[in-house]
Protein backbone atom coordinates (compact mmCIF):
# COMPACT_ATOMS: atom_id res chain seq x y z
CA UNK A 1 0.00 0.00 0.00
CA UNK A 2 2.70 2.50 0.94
CA UNK A 3 4.81 1.73 -2.15
CA UNK A 4 2.75 4.02 -4.39
CA UNK A 5 1.21 6.28 -1.75
CA UNK A 6 3.03 9.49 -0.84
CA UNK A 7 3.08 11.23 2.51
CA UNK A 8 1.03 14.12 1.13
CA UNK A 9 -1.58 11.83 -0.40
CA UNK A 10 -1.88 9.86 2.83
CA UNK A 11 -2.46 12.97 4.95
CA UNK A 12 -4.93 14.37 2.43
CA UNK A 13 -6.95 11.12 2.36
CA UNK A 14 -7.06 10.81 6.14
CA UNK A 15 -7.93 14.49 6.63
CA UNK A 16 -10.78 14.31 4.12
CA UNK A 17 -12.22 11.20 5.82
CA UNK A 18 -12.43 13.30 9.01
CA UNK A 19 -14.03 16.11 6.96
CA UNK A 20 -11.48 18.70 8.08
CA UNK A 21 -10.67 21.50 5.65
CA UNK A 22 -7.05 22.14 4.78
CA UNK A 23 -7.19 25.60 6.39
CA UNK A 24 -8.74 24.24 9.59
CA UNK A 25 -6.22 21.40 9.75
CA UNK A 26 -3.30 23.79 9.26
CA UNK A 27 -4.69 25.98 12.04
CA UNK A 28 -5.05 22.99 14.34
CA UNK A 29 -1.39 22.13 13.64
CA UNK A 30 -0.24 25.75 14.10
CA UNK A 31 1.24 25.86 10.60
CA UNK A 32 0.34 27.99 7.60
CA UNK A 33 -2.26 26.74 5.11
CA UNK A 34 0.25 27.31 2.28
CA UNK A 35 2.81 25.08 4.04
CA UNK A 36 0.14 22.42 4.66
CA UNK A 37 -0.93 22.60 1.01
CA UNK A 38 2.69 22.20 -0.12
CA UNK A 39 3.04 19.14 2.13
CA UNK A 40 -0.16 17.57 0.80
CA UNK A 41 0.88 18.28 -2.81
CA UNK A 42 4.30 16.68 -2.08
CA UNK A 43 6.12 19.92 -2.84
CA UNK A 44 7.59 19.83 0.68
CA UNK A 45 8.78 16.86 2.72
CA UNK A 46 7.02 15.75 5.87
CA UNK A 47 7.18 18.20 8.78
CA UNK A 48 9.15 17.74 12.00
CA UNK A 49 8.35 15.04 14.56
CA UNK A 50 6.32 17.37 16.75
CA UNK A 51 3.94 18.13 13.88
CA UNK A 52 3.82 14.44 12.92
CA UNK A 53 2.68 13.59 16.44
CA UNK A 54 0.00 16.30 16.26
CA UNK A 55 -1.19 14.95 12.90
CA UNK A 56 -1.46 11.46 14.35
CA UNK A 57 -3.37 12.70 17.40
CA UNK A 58 -5.72 15.00 15.48
CA UNK A 59 -6.60 12.31 12.96
CA UNK A 60 -6.95 9.68 15.73
CA UNK A 61 -4.56 7.28 14.04
CA UNK A 62 -4.37 3.66 15.08
CA UNK A 63 -0.93 2.15 15.70
CA UNK A 64 -0.90 0.80 12.13
CA UNK A 65 -1.88 4.16 10.63
CA UNK A 66 0.78 5.87 12.72
CA UNK A 67 3.39 3.40 11.45
CA UNK A 68 2.40 4.21 7.86
CA UNK A 69 2.56 7.93 8.68
CA UNK A 70 6.11 7.60 10.05
CA UNK A 71 7.26 5.42 7.15
CA UNK A 72 5.88 7.78 4.52
CA UNK A 73 7.32 10.77 6.37
CA UNK A 74 10.77 9.18 6.34
CA UNK A 75 10.45 8.39 2.62
CA UNK A 76 9.48 11.98 1.86
CA UNK A 77 12.70 13.39 3.28
CA UNK A 78 15.44 14.33 0.81
CA UNK A 79 18.06 12.57 2.94
CA UNK A 80 17.89 8.93 4.01
CA UNK A 81 15.77 8.69 7.14
CA UNK A 82 14.37 6.06 9.47
CA UNK A 83 10.80 6.24 10.71
CA UNK A 84 10.51 8.39 13.82
CA UNK A 85 9.55 5.56 16.14
CA UNK A 86 12.58 3.36 15.34
CA UNK A 87 15.95 5.11 15.90
CA UNK A 88 15.93 4.94 19.71
CA UNK A 89 14.96 1.26 19.67
CA UNK A 90 17.63 0.45 17.11
CA UNK A 91 20.35 2.36 18.94
CA UNK A 92 19.44 1.08 22.41
CA UNK A 93 19.65 -2.60 21.43
CA UNK A 94 22.94 -3.94 20.10
CA UNK A 95 21.26 -7.12 18.90
CA UNK A 96 18.85 -5.14 16.71
CA UNK A 97 21.73 -3.42 14.93
CA UNK A 98 23.49 -6.78 14.49
CA UNK A 99 20.29 -8.33 13.12
CA UNK A 100 19.70 -5.48 10.67
CA UNK A 101 23.29 -5.50 9.45
CA UNK A 102 23.26 -9.28 9.07
CA UNK A 103 20.01 -9.13 7.12
CA UNK A 104 21.51 -6.43 4.92
CA UNK A 105 24.75 -8.38 4.38
CA UNK A 106 22.96 -11.58 3.39
CA UNK A 107 20.28 -9.67 1.48
CA UNK A 108 17.44 -11.21 3.49
CA UNK A 109 14.37 -11.87 1.40
CA UNK A 110 10.88 -10.58 2.11
CA UNK A 111 9.87 -14.16 2.90
CA UNK A 112 12.62 -14.48 5.52
CA UNK A 113 11.57 -11.21 7.13
CA UNK A 114 7.93 -12.29 7.04
CA UNK A 115 8.80 -15.56 8.81
CA UNK A 116 10.65 -13.59 11.48
CA UNK A 117 7.72 -11.20 11.93
CA UNK A 118 5.22 -14.07 12.17
CA UNK A 119 7.39 -15.81 14.76
CA UNK A 120 7.45 -12.66 16.89
CA UNK A 121 3.71 -12.14 16.50
CA UNK A 122 3.04 -15.75 17.51
CA UNK A 123 5.20 -15.28 20.61
CA UNK A 124 3.31 -12.07 21.40
CA UNK A 125 -0.07 -13.86 21.15
CA UNK A 126 1.15 -16.70 23.34
CA UNK A 127 2.32 -14.22 25.99
CA UNK A 128 -1.05 -12.40 25.90
CA UNK A 129 -2.96 -15.66 26.28
CA UNK A 130 -0.82 -16.64 29.28
CA UNK A 131 -1.68 -13.39 31.10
Amino acid sequence: MTDQLTFGQYITQKRLVKEISLRKFASMLSISPVYMCNIEKDRRPAPNNEVLEKISALLCFSKEEQDVLYDLAAKSKNAPAVSKDLPDYIMEKDIVRVALRTAKDVDATDEEWQEFIEKLKKRSKTTEEDN
